[in-house]
């Protein structure tokens, strides 16, 4: 019995808090890389060669507040997984390009960036399960509005 409560307690919350848990875990990124703060700054200079650091850094905290943002307001959700699926491959970039910096021994023992990166797998399925649940709620939506029939 407690064991089935506690169980649709957790069923009815998870969804919600992982999408509030994403949106502040990217808001709070992006916004260390907007003013200068960010651990990873560096680990994201050394891999981005295309623009100057003091330009890409800010960019992408600012793509990545937009991610956090769209996952807390509902009707954008779409946007920000989308958004998220695009960034995501960037984040794996230094597994390729800076091995000596991802690993202390290859292919098993991670450093701290390479720990900081991996983690995003868990990042990875948790935006595929927010994302699963867009159409759950618009057929909610749906069902909740009233049909009137002609009289």
């Amino acid at each position: 019995m407690i064991d089935r409560m506690i169980a649709s307690y957790m069923d009815r919350l998870g969804v919600p808090v992982l999408r509030v848990a994403l949106g502040i875990v990217f808001i709070w990124f992006g916004g260390l890389k907007i003013v200068g703060g960010s651990p990873a700054a560096d680990l994201v200079a050394n891999t981005v060669y295309v623009l100057q650091p003091s330009v890409f850094v800010p960019i992408l905290g600012v793509w990545e507040v937009l991610i956090g943002t769209c996952l807390l307001y509902r009707p954008l959700i779409r946007l920000g997984i989308l958004l998220l699926f695009l960034q995501m491959p960037g984040t794996f970039l230094p597994i390729v390009l800076l091995p000596e910096v991802v690993f202390a021994t290859f292919p098993h023992q991670l450093t701290v960036e390479g720990q900081y990166i991996i983690k995003n797998l868990v990042i990875i399925g948790a935006a595929l399960v927010v994302g699963g649940t867009v159409r759950d709620a618009e057929t909610d939506e749906v069902m909740r509005t009233p049909v009137h029939s002609p009289e």
